[in-house]
């Protein structure tokens, strides 16, 4: 019973961060075209769009997983922080005019200093391990129960 409870606040907070990136996603496209790469800030528009999508994908599904409370906090907490930490670099790259080491696709021939292009590689980087562990704990949590496997 606790475990459905914390699955269900989870889930609401997860519908409420999707809705979230949807607004950050529409205010930001209003200051496209005055970042200091274009490509770049309309790189964080989609992104973040996108990730809104995911989020309240997985919020709506959130309550259906098959997870105790230790679990399911991690599950949370790793893929808002992957999603976050995906997400940041991307702003803080069209912000600076940088990105090119580890974003040439979306940066082009934009690079920063040294620092800036190390904090965009590092927080961009910490996002994957974070969204595998996310990942495989969703995967394992929408296993079928005893009850599903019967009918």
């Amino acid at each position: 019973m606790i475990s459905s409870r914390i699955l269900s606040r989870q889930s609401r907070r997860m519908l409420q961060i999707g809705v979230g990136h949807f607004v950050f996603s529409a205010l930001e496209g209003f200051v496209i075209p005055v970042l200091r790469v274009p490509p770049l800030g309309l790189a964080v528009h989609r992104l973040s769009a996108l990730q809104g999508v995911m989020m309240l994908a997985l919020g709506l599904s959130w309550p259906r997983l098959r997870l105790g409370p230790v679990a399911s906090r991690t599950a949370f907490w790793t893929y808002t922080y992957s999603s976050v930490a995906t997400l940041v670099p991307y702003v803080l790259a069209a912000l600076w005019g940088a990105g090119n080491t580890t974003i040439p696709l979306a940066a082009g021939t934009a690079r920063g200093t040294s620092r800036q292009e190390a904090v965009i590689k590092v927080v961009l980087y910490s996002a994957a391990p974070s969204f595998f562990v996310s990942a495989a704990l969703i995967l394992w949590g929408l296993r079928m129960s005893d009850e599903d496997a019967a009918e």
